[in-house]
């Protein structure tokens, strides 16, 4: 059993991996994906705007799918085409084509963030202990080897195919050979072997009923832990999108300089969540999401008022050590409300990682420009930490729903994929 689950752990891991850098490889070269197919910048926000809105469908779709399909085999088939559609953008040359790769892209990253946390949801209720912020930590991981393969190809100007195809030729293999040793709903039988039947969908639906009585009760219950991840991913797109503008036009840093708080942004999330796991078992999940709540909150404080660009590279710092704990946690804390019905609770709460990508980068540059991008950076601190209002979602055993009914313990609730 303990091979079944340190295979299990270490697969999941390089999916893990695998995405962080299959999705730093495909943002980080926009401008090269712009001029390559003649994008113009008014017709740019609708083609990145598609990506997590298609993602969004795909979660959609997921949550409907495990029903019958387990997660594992669910990503074991989504994580490949994520890929080929990566080396699809980098391989066309036509609008059309463009919009086809980036279509199939979306929808199977939709599929797969679902499943990959769902798999990290089950094996972590299988450990009895944190484990999820170390998967979030190799995401982190692959997405600074991304960058930097990124990086590397513009510096050499090396077209996007080239660029892509050997990463996909390694990953691809690599991540699909994984894939035989990942372990659904913290079962110890071995690698999934394709035998999952109609019998395992009807029991996962008996073992959801017990929390899926009532859609809109479950939903109330699901609300805070959405509002959580939308405000951490408005964050994260604040970051992602406006540091380096902000670095450059507000503290007058050179053009050079603005590329480094994204870079330092990325590590400190590797940093936060390497350790964050240690930090849940010690001290708990509500004590962690309030920290990071804090910590985030201060770095956009930080960022605001900063005199310099060191200073707001100071902040920048924050926000990494900060957000970096919100999410995995936020995830982790939906399947111990959902004991019976994780998968699909995952599967509508990954939807809002959308959601928070799509409002924060165009609330930010709105606010920026109707009153100055410094106002515009206090709006994602408060958003931060209204978490702090929400932190007792993250308790591991909350004691009722809010309908005067005792709550089941995790220990005597089955993985479900239904009853949501």
């Amino acid at each position: 059993m303990t091979d079944v689950l340190r295979r299990g752990r270490a697969s999941l891991a390089f999916s893990f991996f695998a995405q962080g850098a299959t999705f730093a490889l495909l943002v980080t070269r926009i401008p090269a994906i712009q001029d390559r197919y003649g994008v113009s910048d008014g017709l740019l926000p609708a083609f990145l705007a598609a990506v997590p809105i298609l993602a969004g469908v795909g979660s959609v779709t997921t949550e409907q799918l495990v029903k019958r399909i387990r997660p594992s085999r669910l990503l074991r088939w989504s994580q490949p085409v994520v890929l080929l559609a990566l080396l699809g953008v980098g391989s066309g040359d036509r609008l059309v084509e463009l919009a086809v790769a980036l279509g199939a892209f979306g929808l199977a990253v939709g599929a797969l963030d679902a499943s990959m946390n769902m798999l990290g949801v089950s094996l972590q209720r299988t450990y009895g202990r944190s484990i999820m912020l170390g998967f979030h930590a190799t995401y982190s991981l692959g997405g600074i080897l991304g960058a930097s393969l990124a990086w590397a190809g513009a510096h050499w100007h090396l077209s996007l195919f080239v660029s892509y195809l050997p990463v996909v030729l390694v990953l691809l293999p690599a991540a699909f050979v994984g894939s035989r040793w990942y372990v659904d709903g913290g079962a110890a039988s071995g690698p999934d072997t394709d035998t999952d039947t109609d019998t395992d969908a009807a029991a996962d639906v008996d073992a959801g009923k017990a929390q899926g009585e009532s859609g809109a009760l479950v939903f109330r219950l699901l609300l805070p832990l959405c509002l959580v991840m939308t405000f951490a991913y408005i964050g994260d797109s604040t970051v992602s999108n406006w540091s380096a503008k902000y670095l450059q036009d507000v503290l007058g840093s050179s053009e050079q300089l603005a590329t480094v708080p994204y870079n330092v942004y990325m590590v400190m999330t590797l940093v936060g969540r390497a350790v964050g796991d240690f930090g849940v078992r010690r001290f708990g999940a509500v004590a962690v999401v309030r920290l990071g709540a804090v910590v985030a909150a201060l770095g956009f404080a930080v960022v605001a008022g900063a005199p310099g660009a060191w200073v707001g590279m100071l902040g920048f710092t924050l926000l990494g050590l900060g957000l970096c704990v919100l999410v995995p946690q936020t995830f982790a804390a939906a399947g111990r409300l959902f004991p019976g019905a994780s998968d699909t609770a995952i599967a509508r709460l990954n939807i809002f990682n959308y959601v928070g990508f799509l409002i924060g980068s165009p609330l930010v540059g709105a606010l920026g420009d109707a009153w100055n991008y410094r106002g515009a950076m206090l709006v994602p601190m408060v958003l931060v930490l209204a978490t702090l209002g929400y932190a007792r979602s993250f308790a591991p055993e909350p004691d009722r729903y809010g309908d005067g009914h005792e709550r089941p313990r995790t220990a005597d609730v089955g993985r479900g994929s239904n009853g949501l």
